[in-house]
């Protein structure tokens, strides 16, 4: 069991894609964030916009994530669906 990442569903509209990927807890939003978007970068063959602002958003509720939080202080759980905008 892996105490210091989570496997979450992140879908990217501007890719029509959704990537599962593990994010590590003790990170704040913002750098998971970059973080995401560096292997977003790859997995689509360099196809991904990191040049962008971007948040996380709850896909099941809408609510952006405040960018300062830590992932372990947010509801973002193993299954999380979450949306890159």
């Amino acid at each position: 069991m892996m105490n210091n990442k989570v496997l979450v569903t992140v879908n990217v509209p501007s890719l029509e894609k959704s990537f599962d990927i593990f994010i590590p807890v003790n990170r704040r939003v913002h750098n998971v964030i970059a973080l995401v978007k560096k292997s977003l970068f790859d997995l689509s063959g360099h196809a991904f916009n990191m040049d962008g602002d971007y948040l996380f958003y709850n896909a099941e509720t809408g609510e952006a994530y405040d960018m300062n939080s830590l992932i372990r202080n947010t509801d973002i759980r193993n299954n999380s669906k979450l949306i890159l905008l």
